[in-house]
């Protein structure tokens, strides 16, 4: 029995860490190049596949892949874009050469670059996306635009979002944000496997404002509970009191020197994301350090 039970342990750790498949949308930028180098190095180290996806942004067609039938009103409009399909394949292949150690796929889609990495996530198990952004001079500076906003916001798996002068992921310190209320979801699954190949001490983090407080007693009660229904260890608690919770988080962040912010995302849409907005939007756009969010279930 002791060994069923032993095996049984291996398949649930081995199942539940497993990062399989990075997610790397690319406009071919330095930001992109970047988040490439970070991702060929978690690549290396998960044995992981890369999908590179590069959508090829055209309002006046459906979303298809590179290969479908292009229905586009003129010849001139056409050739335009098989150029541009030639010339990715091309940095494509310039990108595998610098990372021959590393199992890359790509894709090629043309349409809204938003609705080409949803199609890329239900298509593929995706366990990780992975994206370049210019750091803290605001959304719209995101690699694929504004509808990075909507990835964060809506992504079904975990989104890393690096700043633009990274291009190693190096994890001494970790702040995890978390109110203790929902469960981990899949980032918490991602951050075990990271620790497997980084040393990194991890603050749980819970931000107490004036309009949503808790005492320390039941706050670390809560944190506890957190981290023993998710069997996280070798932690730090901490309670943090500020004005808003994205201003904790970000003040926190600093005072630890976090290398990565973990954080969930309650995915808010139409008229409860224009009252509410979203705390992992304003944590991304505000901070020039790594964060990995995730749109959290109720």
């Amino acid at each position: 029995m002791e060994w069923f039970v032993f095996f049984f342990q291996l398949w649930i750790q081995e199942n539940i860490e497993a990062m399989k498949t990075i997610l790397v949308p690319t406009d071919f930028s330095q930001q992109a190049e970047n988040a490439t180098a970070i991702a060929a190095n978690l690549a290396e180290k998960t044995k992981s596949t890369i999908i590179l996806l590069h959508v090829i942004e055209d309002n006046a067609i459906s979303m298809v892949s590179y290969t479908g039938e292009l229905a586009m009103p003129g010849i001139e409009d056409r050739l335009y874009i098989y150029k541009l399909i030639e010339k990715a394949k091309h940095q494509f292949q310039e990108l595998r050469g610098k990372y021959p150690g590393v199992t890359f796929q790509e894709e090629i889609k043309i349409g809204n670059p938003y609705y080409g990495v949803q199609e890329i996530i239900k298509d593929f198990e995706i366990d990780l996306i992975l994206m370049g952004t210019k750091g803290a001079s605001g959304m719209q500076e995101f690699l694929i635009g504004s509808n990075a906003e909507k990835v964060v916001r809506n992504a079904k798996c975990p989104v890393l979002t690096v700043h633009d002068d990274m291009n190693e992921l190096k994890l001494n310190t970790v702040a995890f944000a978390t109110d203790g209320k929902i469960g981990g979801g899949e980032h918490l699954k991602v951050l075990k496997k990271l620790r497997q190949f980084f040393d990194f001490d991890i603050y749980l983090v819970r931000v107490n404002t004036p309009n949503n407080f808790l005492t320390d007693r039941d706050s670390t009660l809560e944190l506890k509970a957190f981290a023993d229904n998710n069997q996280l260890d070798n932690y730090k608690l901490r309670i943090y009191n500020d004005v808003t919770e994205e201003e904790g988080i970000l003040h926190f962040a600093n005072e630890v020197n976090a290398d990565l912010i973990v954080m969930g995302t309650h995915g808010r849409t139409g008229l409860a994301h224009l009252i509410g907005g979203s705390i992992a939007e304003e944590v991304v756009n505000h901070t020039k350090r790594p964060v990995l969010t995730y749109t959290l279930k109720h």
